[in-house]
């Protein structure tokens, strides 16, 4: 298929919408997760979700949409609300209460799909397509309620703006300013149940926590603002959605949801390897200069703590004695100390036993020495 074909595609036009809106939805709100020390909150939401789906079925009777989407809420924001109250009223960590929510909601969702396998209804097919998501029976009825709660969430987080930015990085700060902080972090948390019943449809439950905190997190490697980490969160998701998506319609047999997902995992591994002074190659970096300048200035001060010892500037060192007492060869580091002008090679003086030549430090070496004891000094103090 062409490109112009593939697009005019029905089908690849609602599944490549609905995972632009899931990656905007997910990166948004997944941000405000992360930042919140809150990484699960995404699993527990979708795991928690599936008894709402089953409950939302058995009410009505068939497998429509709104009635699913709308128990998926009604059960994942009961979970996060029961992990607030565990967390804040118990001694329980916040990932004992999300693991405890999540297994039991889990629990009481596949309790109630094997009920619903059980009944002599023929809607029941493919109900639990919503484990793993079914993307291609993505409807356009089902992208408006899509994007009908994807602009509320998104609505919620530019009116309360600064009273999320807050809640996020400074709880205690927000309160002593006499914001309901606790409102303000059951918002968040339902807000996420949002996010998650949006894919449902798309991933389902049991990959949705990755799209909830993949975005997020690649987000976080390139910014220092949380203006830019929501922007380029976003924008990751929708990128990843959108590829994902295209990737599943040119491919034969591949299931869209899990290829969403690995899209926007590969944006997070490049992010953790290659984001400037956060990814690990730049860590790694950081590591070989820190190992070299520490060499340096090692041998650097040992050539001053002689001279100072025999009192004698001009000390001339011999190579074998400091490539014992560092215990490795340290002609490479005293080669670039000579190069910065900071050691000299000099010739023995006459009769003097020993090896011929010999190294000591220069004017600029012995300043540099003392510039870098003191330094030490100041840290060790």
């Amino acid at each position: 298929m062409s490109v112009v074909e593939l697009l005019s595609d029905y089908t690849i036009q609602n599944v490549v919408a609905g995972a632009a809106l899931l990656g905007l939805v997910s990166g948004v709100l997944g941000t405000f997760a992360v930042l919140r020390r809150q990484s699960l909150l995404g699993d527990t939401m979708s795991h928690a979700a599936l008894p709402g789906v089953c409950l939302g079925f058995i009410i009505a009777g068939t497998r429509e949409i709104g009635s699913i989407l709308l128990g998926a809420l009604a059960t994942g924001a009961l979970a996060a609300l029961i992990m607030l109250l565990l967390t804040r009223m118990s001694r329980l960590k916040t990932d004992a209460g999300l693991g405890i929510t999540l297994s039991v909601f889990f629990a009481m969702g596949v309790v109630l799909l094997t009920h619903i396998q059980g009944m002599n209804n023929a809607s029941q097919g493919g109900l639990d397509a919503f484990l793993f998501g079914q993307a291609a029976a993505t409807l356009r009825s089902d992208l408006w309620i899509m994007g009908g709660i994807t602009a509320v969430a998104l609505a919620l987080v530019a009116a309360l703006w600064k009273e999320f930015k807050l809640v996020s990085f400074d709880p205690e700060f927000a309160t002593s300013l006499g914001m309901p902080v606790a409102w303000l972090e059951v918002l968040l948390t339902v807000m996420v149940a949002l996010a998650v019943v949006v894919g449902l449809q798309m991933v389902g439950v049991v990959l949705m926590a990755a799209m909830i905190i993949a975005p997020a997190v690649a987000a976080r490697q390139w910014s220092r603002r949380l203006e830019d980490m929501v922007l380029l969160a976003a924008l990751i998701g929708v990128a990843g959605g959108i590829f994902g998506a295209l990737l599943s319609a040119l491919s034969r047999g591949l299931a869209t949801g899990p290829l969403i997902i690995l899209s926007v995992s590969g944006v997070v591994l490049v992010s953790m390897t290659l984001a400037p002074e956060r990814g690990f190659l730049w860590e790694a970096v950081r590591r070989v200069r820190a190992r070299h300048r520490l060499r340096y200035q090692q041998v650097l001060t040992t050539l001053y703590r002689l001279a100072v010892h025999h009192d004698d500037p001009v000390y001339r060192s011999e190579q074998g004695m400091l490539d014992t007492y560092h215990g490795l060869r340290t002609r490479a580091v005293l080669r670039q100390l000579e190069g910065r002008g900071l050691t000299e090679w000099q010739a023995s003086p006459p009769g003097e036993p020993g090896p011929a030549r010999r190294w000591v430090l220069t004017p600029a070496g012995i300043a540099e020495a003392e510039r870098v004891l003191a330094s030490l000094g100041r840290e060790n103090a």
